[in-house]
């Protein structure tokens, strides 16, 4: 995307991200219905703290908004990405 690298399960200890871009430290979590659990979702909060603390940002789609909405979640990560190049949108 826009000339960059995603890569899947990146390990960044202690966690393993979904989708990772080193150059953006851009975060992208696809995530299923376990996540809407109070405690996944404090768990969740959690870990995108600790990421930001260490400057990576977390954008965080439900697997049924990639699955069925996949062209508005490339949108909004290409948006992500464009916007910390500096490059217009597509």
């Amino acid at each position: 995307m826009a000339g960059r690298t995603f890569r899947r399960q990146h390990a960044f200890e202690p966690y393993v991200l979904d989708f990772f871009c080193a150059e953006q430290r851009l975060a992208v979590e696809a995530d299923g219905g376990q996540h809407f659990d109070a405690d996944q979702a404090a768990y969740d909060a959690r870990r995108t703290e600790y990421l930001a603390a260490r400057g990576i940002r977390v954008l965080r789609f439900t697997n049924r908004e990639a699955l069925t909405g996949t062209e508005a979640v490339v949108q909004v990560i290409w948006r992500e990405v464009a916007g910390h190049d500096g490059e217009p949108s597509p």
